[in-house]
């Protein structure tokens, strides 16, 4: 009970930062549509998690781009270099992080707790792509978790954490070059090993282990606050968090689930990766349900109107279709349907 009531509270204070910063608009995007995309391969044998990503194993894969500020290139370059791995095979989905830290340190020790209070690697997965029923993990220094169902974005109708979901079969790990919370020397890094089960995230999931080809939406974040040093200790300093990630969201907002990086799974070595078209639809689409939900707040109703939306070049038509309560936006192309609801799910 206390951990929901602090996750309560925490999402109470987020929520009413969006408030402030958007009173009437509904929060968008400040980037263009770009995610990160990355080939993840399957490998034969699994991987020794011990957090020190010296597995032979890893050398199948390929590193992230850097981390970059959660608002994308327009912000400072972040402090420090972060970096993500990751690989499959018919049991887990792994991945390797390494960081960049002068000064390692942690303090909660107790799982559930909220993790992004001290620095942190986080990763969020949505398998199906569609922005709702998806899946967030945080983890510290002292490799305590938190992990969390979320079934919608917190912006959207139908939000819920699910706090009590554990990751049934977790192994995670955690490598430290340097010393934890010493602050009287210079740390290099800190490097983490996840392993999460197939078994676990087929619940979202329209097959699992994937299939080669198929993507999936992923994003990583790594919290990063200011300390300063004081009776040897480190001690926050009375500003907002750092957030670097890998896919930049275009907005201090981890939940726009749209703006993740593509991961496709792969089984051949010479596969490369192939960006799917229908994504640029589905975005379109999103716009319409940023535009529709700032309408709502400024009128009390939907339209079908674009104008009244005002978006401006429109690559596709789409029908919109309106009840007091709810619209749904609809695109043809090339054969196939796409569609967005009020409560922002996309199919």
């Amino acid at each position: 009970m206390k951990n929901l009531t602090i996750v309560l509270l925490v999402l109470t204070s987020i929520l009413c930062y969006a408030e402030e910063a958007w009173k009437d608009y509904f929060p968008e995007p400040q980037i263009e549509f770009a995610p990160q995309q990355y080939l993840c391969k399957k490998i034969n044998k699994p991987l020794v998690i011990d957090g020190k990503l010296d597995d032979e194993i890893w050398e199948k894969a390929e590193w992230t781009a850097d981390f970059v500020d959660i608002e994308g290139n327009s912000k400072p370059k972040p402090n420090f270099k972060t970096n993500v791995k990751m690989l499959w095979d018919d049991d887990y989905f792994y991945f390797g992080c390494l960081m960049e830290e002068s000064h390692i340190w942690a303090k909660l020790k107790e799982r559930d707790a909220v993790i992004f209070y001290d620095n942190d690697f986080e990763i969020f997965i949505d398998p199906q792509g569609d922005t709702h029923e998806y899946y967030e993990f945080e983890m510290n220094a002292f490799n305590t978790i938190w992990d969390l169902l979320l079934l919608a974005p917190y912006r959207d109708e139908g939000c819920r954490a699910v706090d009590a979901w554990d990751i049934q079969g977790l192994k995670t790990a955690v490598y430290i070059d340097g010393t934890l919370n010493n602050p009287s020397d210079i740390d290099q890094s800190w490097s983490v090993e996840i392993a999460i089960p197939w078994k676990v995230l087929e619940e979202c999931a329209d097959s699992c282990p994937p299939k080669s080809g198929e993507q999936w939406r992923v994003n990583f974040s790594r919290v990063e606050w200011d300390t300063e040093i004081i009776n040897n200790d480190y001690v926050k300093i009375n500003k907002p968090e750092h957030n670097w990630v890998w896919s930049p969201q275009g907005i201090i907002a981890m939940h726009y689930p749209e703006m993740w990086g593509f991961v496709q799974f792969s089984e051949d070595v010479d596969d490369t990766f192939i960006y799917n078209v229908d994504e640029d639809i589905k975005f379109a689409l999103r716009k319409i349900y940023y535009k529709e939900r700032t309408y709502f707040m400024k009128n009390g109703v939907y339209t079908t109107d674009l104008n009244k939306l005002e978006i401006e070049n429109f690559s596709w038509i789409p029908q919109i279709f309106i009840t007091p309560n709810s619209f749904e936006a609809i695109i043809n192309s090339n054969g196939k349907k796409f569609r967005i609801t009020h409560d922002g799910r996309i199919y």
